[in-house]
């Protein structure tokens, strides 16, 4: 199997951890969901905003939910997410905190507290997207799935993701000394972690075990995920992008990484197609689209061993006839020489489905619960029914508001501090609750939020309620 980058590395080591996690006493420990913790809402704005000091100063005196809003201005310019208010750097406070306003460098001192506190009931962190992260096209333009390596290689083995989150709510002490981060905010960015639409889906598989899936979005736009086929029959997926224009796309792989892609033009009976390398951690470097034929309907296969020959079979335009093209791959050039145009008797490539030995990957597309019918799955040989989406490295947060679909399986639940009847609700469905702008001890609900956050941890009434209300201690 390829080398697949540093999250599913990292998230391998975390879910083993979690299967042989816990103390001795776990059992005196309360559930998760029914613990009560102090947090503060806007956390990185220190003083400027409120009285909470710096994120360290809040995590020292028990503070176990910190916020950061977070924005993608620059970020292909500082390779990093900024974090602020209304923009990057707005309402932030240095004083104690990171010099900068670059997302890495919050994580990083959170982190840091965190290895210095191992005994520590878990940490959360909210990440509150202020801007729409879905038209960040590709990983270098900042999209989910940098966010997604941006956590995992600042918690590591610390990071505890939603993936592992098991049926049985896991303990405060089972929980100790890790970080859970949670998605709130943009309520399109939360809604494409958990799941992607498209049409027309295609898929390739090698032998080592590598996929490529390739869509249209419906709107002219031609998109690409690639992942990798686990020993459990999982497809994990690394990398998400758009690489061209077009509709009906089809794609083929070989076993050194070499991929070829065709579709149809999007408002013409122009037949394009593109080379692509992909690396071990997902990412496609792709050629020029290159024209080669008219016609409709487009597939691709591989013809031998070597991954160097290939067939094409399209339909043709004005009728139902299907036609051919062999070609004959140049990696270097990234290029195909195509020859041997003729009719053919032969069905066109089944694009939906690839196999390598016993490995088998089938995309589709349907809903799932609530979510759109044109959701992308993906079936193996050895499971059903998956979502095509980014690894859950993160929780989504579900607000009072949202829609069914973000409502769909969450755990974390979130509402203004006045939203009483929602909060109490949600807490006795055995959510974890946040309810932000928490600054009155009228607020309080029966039960308390889990996650009460305020922008004044250290005042006295807050001190006095979260002890009241069994508040889990500092590092108790």
């Amino acid at each position: 199997m390829p080398r697949t980058g540093t999250i599913l590395s990292v998230l391998a080591v975390v879910t083993s951890a979690l299967l042989v996690s816990g103390s001795a006493d776990a059992s005196a420990s309360p559930p998760l969901p029914s613990a009560v913790f102090r947090a503060t809402h806007n956390s990185y704005s220190g003083d400027i905003d409120g009285a909470r000091s710096s994120i360290t100063h809040q995590l020292d005196q028990g503070v176990r939910f910190v916020e950061l809003d977070v924005h993608d201005n620059g970020y292909a310019t500082a390779r990093d997410y900024a974090v602020g208010h209304n923009s990057p750097g707005d309402q932030v406070d240095h004083a104690g905190n990171p010099a900068s306003n670059l997302l890495r460098d919050w994580l990083g001192a959170i982190d840091a507290w965190s290895a210095r506190n191992p005994a520590a009931a878990p940490v959360v962190v909210a990440l509150d997207i202020k801007d729409d992260l879905t038209d960040n096209t590709s990983y270098a333009a900042g999209n989910l799935a940098a966010l997604n390596q941006e956590l995992v290689s600042t918690f590591g083995t610390r990071l505890y993701p939603a993936a592992g989150y098991p049926a049985t709510p896991p303990t405060v002490d089972e929980l100790r000394g890790r970080v859970l981060t949670v998605l709130s905010g943009n309520g399109e960015t939360r809604a494409q972690y958990r799941r992607d639409s498209g049409y027309d889906p295609a898929v390739a598989i090698n032998g080592r075990g590598q996929v490529v899936e390739v869509h249209e979005s419906g709107s002219g736009d031609l998109w690409y995920w690639s992942g990798v086929y686990g020993s459990d029959g999982r497809v994990t997926w690394l990398r998400h992008g758009r690489y061209d224009t077009g509709v009906t796309p089809a794609v083929t792989l070989n076993d050194a990484g070499d991929l070829v892609e065709v579709h149809q033009s999007e408002n013409a009976d122009t037949l394009w197609y593109r080379v692509g390398r992909l690396a071990d951690d997902g990412e496609i470097t792709w050629s020029a689209s290159r024209q080669y034929d008219n016609g409709v309907l487009p597939t691709v296969r591989f013809t031998d061993a070597a991954g160097t020959r290939l067939r094409e079979i399209h339909r043709s335009q004005s009728n139902t006839q299907n036609w051919q093209w062999d070609g004959a791959l140049d990696t270097a050039a990234r290029s195909v020489t195509w020859s041997g145009n003729a009719k053919t008797a032969d069905a066109r490539y089944d694009k939906t489905t690839s196999t390598s030995g016993t490995a088998r990957v089938r995309v589709w597309t349907g809903a799932d619960g609530a979510t759109p019918a044109q959701t992308l799955r993906v079936d193996t040989d050895r499971r059903t029914g998956d979502r095509i989406r980014y690894e859950q490295v993160a929780f989504t947060e579900f607000q009072k508001g949202d829609s069914a679909e973000l409502q769909q399986g969450a755990l974390f639940y979130a509402a203004p501090a006045g939203e009483s009847a929602f909060i109490t609700a949600a807490r006795q469905a055995g959510r974890l609750v946040r309810g932000w702008g928490f600054n009155s001890a009228g607020q309080a609900t029966d039960p308390l939020a889990n996650y009460p956050a305020t922008d004044n941890p250290d005042s006295t009434w807050y001190q006095t309620l979260l002890t009241g209300a069994g508040a889990v201690t500092n590092l108790g």
